[in-house]
């Protein structure tokens, strides 16, 4: 009788998940502008992906903005835990809600806001000019170096609020035995933390990595709006390279194999 009640959610993820996966596989094994026949071609999309140097750097990028949207995000998040449970701080609940605020602004509100920061006359290139640091002043989002950088610390913004909230959350169940017996033992922050809130973080670490590398590798509302993978392909990732075969190089069988590539990394870095 139990599975009559998880049964609505499985329908529900069989037609709003998995059927349209498998369609999307299906798709990949054809070559289809979107609008005449379709023409089956198997695993051709596959391999012109294998040798397709334009997605291979598309991947290159999304393993620069995992570094970006997880790895900088949990180590700040670490931080800021640290800092707001090792002592009693007024205002936590407001400081703790301002953090995660980027979390629920959407996408592309954030593109626009920081395409206004990051503008060539924007706030960023005046503040560096009235610090003296003309020399550092650039059009951000268009210069072939800082492109790809600029919208990872965009990332690191939104993401590391849900890091933080995760662990100050964490730390709420671990014992508090546990920190006054380092404290005797005579352990300082910096030791406790390692002794005692590392561990007892383990599994929230775990699901903020997670979250944050999916979040990494289908990213696509930010870079369109601000960059739209350019300049060049400097800020191309998986997800903006398929929009661009599926809806302007009219390449949907190819479009659906890069979807199908992308989906099933994801897979594996969560197994992972």
């Amino acid at each position: 009788i139990g599975w009559l009640y998880v049964l609505p959610g499985l329908l529900f993820y069989g037609l709003f998940t998995l059927a349209p996966l498998l369609h999307t596989v299906y798709l990949s094994l054809f070559s289809w502008d979107g609008l005449t026949a379709k023409t089956w071609v198997g695993l051709a999309n596959y391999g012109e992906a294998l040798h397709d140097s334009v997605l291979r750097s598309a991947f290159a990028h999304s393993a620069v903005l995992i570094g970006f949207y997880a790895v900088i995000p949990v180590m700040i998040g670490l931080l800021l835990t640290a800092a707001l449970t090792r002592t009693k701080i007024r205002g936590f609940r407001f400081f703790r809600t301002t953090l995660f605020l980027p979390q629920l602004i959407a996408g592309v509100v954030i593109a626009q806001a920081f395409a206004w920061v990051y503008d060539a006359s924007g706030p960023l290139n005046r503040l560096l000019d009235l610090l003296g640091l003309g020399s550092l002043v650039r059009p951000w989002l268009g210069d072939f170096t800082w492109a790809l950088p600029s919208i990872g610390v965009i990332g690191s913004w939104v993401t590391f609020g849900l890091c933080m909230v995760l662990f100050v959350a964490g730390v709420q169940k671990i014992p508090l035995e546990l920190y006054d017996a380092a404290r005797v033992d005579g352990a300082g922050a910096f030791r406790e933390f390692f002794a005692v809130t590392l561990p007892g973080l383990r599994n929230e670490i775990l699901v903020a990595f997670v979250l944050t590398t999916i979040n990494a590798l289908r990213s696509f509302d930010i870079i369109y709006n601000t960059t739209a993978g350019g300049p060049g392909n400097t800020t191309i990732v998986p997800s903006m390279y398929m929009y661009q075969n599926a809806f302007l190089f009219n390449r949907v069988g190819y479009a659906a194999a890069i979807a199908t590539e992308l989906a099933l990394a994801i897979f594996i870095l969560a197994a992972i």
